[in-house]
């Protein structure tokens, strides 16, 4: 059985497998306890897609500049990679030109070093 703890207006706060002081056994077919679970569940997968996803956008820029590197170095050719692959690398490059662009109107080098700072 299930032990729950509960705040002042009886909504499950967790839920544990042991009886630790505090907390209160529940029938595990609690229509509270399935609320509880669903809710949390939900939750954390969320974060865990977050998670993931944050990390596929890192790791994508890190091959990015790899290919980069790569092709700078005349170690492969724009032309090795599939024409799929060629395209979303001409648009990423696009992309990125840009950002670059943008970022270049608004802040330069100068303004870091300056005593007045901040944008342009």
């Amino acid at each position: 059985m299930p032990f729950v703890h509960r705040d002042a207006d009886g909504t499950i706060l967790a839920v544990y497998q042991e009886f630790i002081e505090g907390t209160e056994e529940i029938d595990p077919h609690d229509p509270a306890l399935k609320t509880f679970i669903e809710k949390n569940l939900a939750e954390a997968g969320k974060a865990m897609t977050d998670e993931w996803l944050q990390s596929d956008l890192a790791l994508a820029r890190v091959l990015e500049d790899l290919i980069e590197i790569l092709m700078d170095k005349k170690v492969i050719s724009f032309t090795d990679f599939p024409e799929g692959a060629q395209h979303k690398l001409r648009d990423r490059r696009g992309l990125r030109k840009e950002v670059s662009y943008v970022e270049d109107l608004f802040v330069s080098d100068d303004d870091f070093g300056d005593s007045e700072g901040g944008l342009l």
